[in-house]
């Protein structure tokens, strides 16, 4: 075998790779940017449509591109100036339950941070327009292997006030889940009976 010939190799899989790097920068999930979406729709504003009961339902897809759990959570937002707190209550579909809490404070016009007791550091946020993102590393239970995912958490606020949350978590640059949610204000309030 020529020694030439793996050389090829070399430099044919380099360049794919540099090639779906750039194709991935340009087009899908990965290449949105904060100002695509200035001046679009209602202004997010955090701590308005963050604030009192919400009601979130959402699914959870595995690396396989499948639905892997299903979810309901009530949360309740409370602010107080430039500071707030997201509690949030999930139960999944295999009747799991997850409490955790969000800790906001808005740090400029268009920015915000967040931390809760899983992410490691903080969550830097940023808004345009009807959006907004934020980006953290998070650490998974024990239970399900204790890996630290790198997340991208949008936030696209509709006309009504539902907010639509996509996110995306990610191990070395690849993809091993993608959550899909609805979070609008809570019809019924946690500690509210339904039969009342």
């Amino acid at each position: 075998m020529s020694p030439q010939l793996p050389l090829f190799w070399i430099i044919a899989v380099l360049a794919l790779g540099a090639l779906v790097f750039a194709v991935k920068s340009r087009i899908g999930f990965a290449a949105q940017n904060p100002r695509d979406y200035a001046g679009s729709g209602p202004r997010f504003d955090v701590a308005t449509h963050l604030n009192g009961p919400i009601l979130c339902e959402g699914v959870i897809f595995g690396p396989r591109g499948r639905v892997e759990s299903r979810f309901v959570a009530r949360m309740k937002g409370n602010w107080t100036e430039l500071a707030g707190t997201l509690d949030e209550d999930f139960t999944y579909s295999t009747g799991t339950t997850q409490h955790r809490q969000w800790r906001l404070r808005i740090v400029g016009e268009n920015r915000f941070v967040a931390e809760a007791d899983d992410i490691v550091g903080q969550a830097m946020g940023e808004i345009s327009g009807a959006s907004a993102r934020m980006t953290y590393r998070i650490r998974l239970p024990d239970q399900a292997g204790g890996h630290v995912l790198a997340v991208t958490d949008w936030l696209y606020l509709t006309a009504n006030g539902t907010i639509i949350n996509r996110s995306q978590m990610r191990k070395c640059g690849i993809k091993v889940a993608e959550l899909v949610a609805t979070m609008r204000p809570d019809p019924l309030p946690a500690g509210t009976d339904a039969a009342e």
